[in-house]
């Protein structure tokens, strides 16, 4: 067998979502006439941040054949710990940062060591991570709201020649896991895991070293993804991160990205989160009943869902062959 290096079929606005998302965005310039502003698009883009983040992460999760549904948990964890240090002990938001990044990437490394050494389920495994990491900040916030200095708002208002940081953020996490996924022996390895594993293990590859990474690759952008959002808000609360791990596999899978492994990309993860984000911007322009934004999340998480079993319907052929080559 050879192994894939990267399994996109067609181009993103050919595709069903992307079609979709023409739909929605003409719908929405319509119904409402700020909704096509450059002002607008911005915001877009700023506000989307956190999701397409920990989108990329996801990604390199989803290529294995795997899932981390803590990564809501470790925002609010990460966030949590950022938080303790600023306020708490009196550390400068540059040594916080850092820390918070560690903490998400031992928290990755939990459950890469769970879900390989063990063999347990991914989906059990980070289930279970996904209490204790949200318990574990609760903890250290004792369940009461943390409100950050503005230095740390700083990191949200910001800009470096015109382009807000949180853009400018988004575009590094991009560009990295764009190279290491399709630059990099690393990136290889994965779609060749996520397309076939048993094959991989007969070829050689470290299955579970390279799994192990892409769960810590997970957390770090988890982690980064909770800086952005908590200096968003200046302040952390409880609630921080909760329900977005959905949004963010969500997002990955409106991308191409598949929940079988092996297919998908970081532009793909990118373009998912611009389409979550465009339908609730949209939503809040035409002024819709904020109750049924969890009904719209849910029939998008359902449509990701559909239009991925599809395209692996469509793949479970040539995919039986190649494996058997």
């Amino acid at each position: 067998m050879k192994p894939p290096t990267q399994r996109g079929h067609f181009p993103w606005r050919w595709s069903a979502p992307g079609l979709l998302y023409l739909a929605i965005v003409i719908g929405f310039s319509i119904a409402a006439p700020a909704f096509p502003s450059i002002e607008n698009a911005l915001n877009i883009l700023v506000q989307m941040t956190p999701v397409a983040i920990g989108s990329l992460g996801m990604t390199f999760v989803l290529l294995t054949a795997g899932i981390d549904l803590s990564v809501g948990a470790v925002m609010f964890l990460t966030a949590a710990v950022g938080g303790a240090l600023v306020v708490s002990s009196g550390w400068p938001v540059a040594a916080a940062v850092p820390m918070m990044l560690l903490a998400g990437a031992a928290a990755g490394c939990a459950n890469g060591c769970l879900v390989t050494r063990l063999g347990a389920s991914a989906f059990i495994v980070t289930l279970a991570t996904m209490f204790v990491a949200r318990g574990a900040g609760l903890w250290i916030t004792q369940t009461r709201a943390i409100n950050l200095p503005d230095v740390f708002r700083g990191l949200a208002t910001g800009r470096l020649g015109g382009v807000p940081l949180p853009v400018l953020v988004l575009i590094l996490a991009f560009v990295s896991a764009h190279i290491l996924l399709t630059r990099t022996p690393f990136g290889r390895r994965l779609y060749a895991i996520g397309y076939s594993r048993d094959a991989a293990q007969t070829a050689g590859l470290p299955v579970g070293r390279t799994i192990c990474l892409a769960y810590v690759i997970s957390g770090i952008c988890a982690a980064l993804a909770g800086t952005v959002q908590v200096s968003q808000l200046a302040a952390v609360s409880p609630n921080l991160g909760q329900g977005i791990e959905l949004e963010m596999i969500a997002a990955a899978v409106l991308g191409g990205t598949s929940l079988f492994g092996g297919r998908g990309t970081a532009a793909g993860a990118i373009l998912g989160a611009a389409f979550v984000q465009t339908v609730r911007n949209g939503l809040n322009l035409i002024d819709a009943d904020p109750f049924i934004y969890p009904i719209v999340s849910g029939v998008i998480i359902l449509l990701a869902v559909l239009i991925d079993s599809w395209q692996q319907r469509r793949e479970s052929p040539r995919r039986t062959h190649m494996s058997a080559a």
